[in-house]
């Protein structure tokens, strides 16, 4: 991919499977990256794999939806590696429950991390991006939000306000070189799947379930999203922003 050799890279969640690949991809491209995680011991798993293979990655630990330790962590990063030009919003959480079912506890959770997280994450790091004449912002979003998904309102509801928010602000730092675009996963065998599924009735049927309507007929792999996540954030994606796309194995064909 063009322009990304010596790029600095924040993927959040970056110690989970999606995102742990997204920052392997990201090294073998030539960038350095800040692999931001609550799990400190994820972050660095995934800096291990990639450092033994020669790459440049540091682990930061700090929780999303804190704003104030996000400025630390990103005024940190960008003395230790630079100011940060791609932004991948990565994080996310979720819980399979009917809506009638949860409660404002659970929605709050929901909220914090796959909302207020994303929007602190933008407003801590966008402004450097505007200092350094321009960056990309890649937001990990859901089919859920395109098309809706039983037993997940409240995460719904937040990536596709995570989708509202990436086209809001692609019209307004158009004019500052800044292009935010979205990636849709649809169901994806990672460890948080497998945890959303355990708390359905019967996990096992739900995942057959999601594996049954993708017409390519298999789950994603974390493996599926680096190469499209890549090419956003390239120089051969400067004339696309505010564009959602799904990668989903066909589970969604939206126009």
């Amino acid at each position: 991919m063009k322009g990304l050799d010596s790029k600095v890279v924040i993927v959040t969640g970056g110690g989970g499977g999606i995102g742990r690949a997204i920052c392997q991809r990201f090294v073998a491209e030539g960038s350095k990256v800040a692999v931001l995680d609550r799990d400190q011991a994820a972050a660095q798993s995934t800096v291990d794999a990639i450092t033994r293979d020669g790459g440049t990655a540091i682990a930061y630990t700090a929780d999303i939806t804190d704003y104030d330790a996000i400025v630390a962590t990103v005024d940190t990063i960008a003395r230790e590696l630079g100011l940060p030009t791609v932004l991948v919003n990565n994080a996310a959480f979720d819980r399979f429950m009917p809506f009638l079912k949860t409660e404002p506890g659970l929605w709050d959770q929901l909220i914090a991390v796959n909302l207020t997280g994303a929007l602190n994450m933008h407003h801590v790091v966008l402004p450097l991006m505007v200092e350094a004449g321009g960056g990309k912002v890649i937001n990990i979003a859901s089919d859920a939000a395109r098309v809706g998904s039983s037993g997940e309102a409240v995460y719904a509801a937040c990536k596709a306000g995570l989708v509202g928010l990436s086209k809001t602000l692609a019209r307004e730092l158009a004019g500052k070189g800044v292009n935010l675009n979205v990636v849709c996963p649809g169901p994806t065998d990672t460890a948080l799947l497998k945890d959303v599924a355990a708390t359905s009735s019967n996990p096992d049927k739900l995942l057959e379930a999601f594996r049954r309507a993708i017409p390519l007929g298999r789950l994603a792999q974390p493996d599926d999203y680096p190469g499209i996540v890549a090419m956003l954030a390239s120089d051969d994606a400067n004339f696309i922003t505010g564009q959602v796309i799904s990668v989903s194995g066909g589970l969604t064909m939206a126009g």
